[in-house]
């Protein structure tokens, strides 16, 4: 095999293909990359066996085959490599890498190991612009759970119901969803994809492009561009989320979304670890009042002037945790809505997104 292409094509065709690749497995045919040449291009694929990763890159090809890399070490040595064609070249057990004045040997791995691509027998599938699945996974993805004890709650509930798509998120301390509106109504499918999975293939995408979402009975396929990307689904029932979400509220402020968020950040700088910050609602003086105090260490208070519709309340939040839904909605005002210093407080956006972020409270001294 050989086959000439630019530095900055491989480059960029192993970024996102070392998504799929096992960096900690008993198997070291998982830790390589197996590239193949047919035609005018070559095409990279990746597995852990959970996660798999194929993309094509347009190349000069002057010897067909295939072989399997390192590919770990493939990318360090792209990656430190000047600006100019690439050629890389297999002699028996060994893969030479040039380029310009720079010429690496590599031993291979045996690609007859290297498992076969997933053929996906695809049930449902929608074309998603990659703007709109990229907001509604970030809007979420810090809920996800990370606790492996919990499966389900590490992946994101994935709803299409006719012409909206809705993602939820939780990990039992707050709940995140994100709802969307397409312009042609596109099935049914309910599916938990794992949220690191969901997170790389934003990362992977263009802002222009769409993305064809495929989903069987135990696997989904992301497909965009010149690349395929596959993951098992997560097993297990998701919660039921909608019956943690209060039904009415006794107080509502509206607010601007920059001036609350730079508020709590720097109140916040005088809240550690687990401390909260405590909102005082004044409904007579339209004010939200602010305030963290650590034992330690001293206190912050700040007051900013919101609308405000309903009671007076006194409610305290985990402040890394309200510093996330406040990030996540993405629009210029939001309105936050409270029941009592007991019960979970909720984050909306307001105008047509819709963004809902559920936040228990931290009981107050």
């Amino acid at each position: 095999m050989k086959f000439t292409v630019a530095r900055s094509e491989l480059l960029e065709t192993l970024s996102v293909v070392s998504k799929g690749m096992s960096a900690r497995s008993t198997l070291p045919i998982l830790s390589g990359i197996l590239i193949t040449t047919h035609g005018e291009e070559i095409t990279l694929q990746s597995t852990d066996l959970e996660v798999s990763v194929r993309r094509s890159s347009p190349a000069l090809i002057e010897k067909e085959g295939k072989v399997v890399l390192p590919g770990k070490l493939l990318m360090d040595i792209v990656r430190n490599l000047p600006e100019a064609a690439v050629t890389i070249e297999t002699e028996g057990e060994v893969a030479l890498v040039r380029c310009q004045h720079s010429s690496f040997t590599v031993r291979t791995l045996n690609s007859a190991d290297f498992p076969k691509f997933p053929a996906v027998p695809v049930e449902k599938s929608i074309i998603l612009p990659s703007s709109i699945l990229s907001l509604m996974v970030r809007q979420v993805s810090r809920a996800v759970s990370r606790d492996e004890t919990r499966a389900v709650l590490t992946g994101i509930l994935f709803v299409v119901e006719g012409s909206t798509v809705r993602m939820v998120a939780t990990d039992s301390y707050r709940l995140a969803v994100s709802e969307m509106s397409l312009v042609q109504p596109a099935g049914d499918i309910q599916v938990v994809v794992p949220g690191k999975a969901l997170e790389e293939v934003t990362r992977m995408v263009t802002s222009s492009e769409d993305i064809k979402i495929g989903v069987s009975e135990n696997q989904i396929v992301f497909d965009f561009s010149n690349t395929t990307f596959i993951t098992r689904v997560v097993e297990g029932n998701f919660i039921n989320y909608r019956q943690l979400i209060p039904k009415e509220s006794n107080t509502a402020i509206v607010v601007s979304s920059e001036e609350i968020i730079s508020a709590v950040r720097r109140v916040s700088l005088m809240a550690l670890h687990n401390t909260p910050i405590k909102f005082t609602i004044n409904s007579e003086d339209q004010t939200l009042s602010l305030s963290s105090a650590s034992q330690d260490i001293g206190d912050a208070s700040e007051d900013i002037m919101v609308k405000i519709e309903g009671n007076d309340i006194d409610i305290a939040f985990n402040h890394t945790f309200l510093i996330d839904g406040l990030n996540s909605a993405g629009t210029q005002n939001l309105r936050i809505e409270l029941q009592s210093p007991l019960k979970p407080g909720i984050i909306k956006t307001v105008g047509d997104e819709g963004f809902l972020y559920l936040l228990m409270p931290v009981r107050l001294n």
